[in-house]
């Protein structure tokens, strides 16, 4: 298609911040957590494909500017569909995982900026973006839920978010807000402050329940998806 600056612009936001990028995301986070080696097969797991649903038309729809030479739901309903199921494109989450520290912000932050810009939306309706917010910090432990070690993807702040959680084992009663609060502080990750912004306890709440014990992570799905 050929078009003025603005719509691309629109286009590209649109793909971007709520209709693609972000779903590849939070497959990716939790690919890697639950041993996943491809984006499409991801596809075939009941949680993991209701979750990327959840954010993409429920939570992320409703805030998409329509760049008019596409449908935002057209585009959602293509990527899942037939984009990412696509086992001929074998691309992995422990790829797309690479630098989400620079793409939380762009990829979900400008969601819940708009939500706060909304007088009809409310940041505290979004309960799956922050669920991928804790299962990133989550995956920063390098450990899946079966509890074996796994590589981190590069990422340049790895050595500076990945101490704060350093100290979180898989198991019960652990005060991880403690150990994570300066990280759900930090704008230049998640584009806002979660604590001004009122997802703070939601996202430690779910951290807590992810670092549970081994299984947890799948059954923290199952529980919220």
């Amino acid at each position: 298609m050929f078009t003025e600056r603005e719509t691309v612009e629109k286009v590209e936001k649109m793909k971007v911040c709520t209709c693609l990028n972000p779903l590849h995301t939070a497959l990716a986070v939790y690919g890697c957590l639950l041993g996943y080696q491809k984006i499409s097969d991801e596809m075939k797991d009941a949680e993991l494909k209701k979750l990327v649903k959840t954010i993409g038309y429920v939570e992320g729809l409703p805030v998409v500017v329509n760049p008019g030479v596409l449908d935002p739901k057209e585009f959602i309903d293509t990527v899942l569909n037939v984009r990412i199921p696509n086992p001929f494109m074998p691309d992995t989450p422990q790829r797309i995982a690479t630098d989400t520290s620079q793409k939380l912000a762009i990829r979900f932050g400008e969601t819940i900026k708009a939500y706060q810009a909304s007088p009809e939306l409310d940041v505290k309706d979004l309960k799956l973006i922050p669920l991928v917010f804790a299962g990133w910090l989550r995956y920063l432990m390098g450990v899946d839920d079966e509890g074996n070690k796994f590589e981190l993807s590069p990422d340049p702040l790895k050595d500076t978010v990945c101490p704060y959680v350093a100290g979180l084992e898989l198991k019960e009663g652990q005060d991880v807000e403690a150990a994570v609060a300066p990280v759900l502080k930090m704008t230049q990750i998640f584009g806002v402050d979660l604590y001004e912004v009122q997802m703070a306890d939601v996202v430690c709440g779910y951290l807590k329940e992810l670092t549970a014990g081994p299984g947890a992570v799948r059954a923290t799905l199952k529980k919220y998806v």
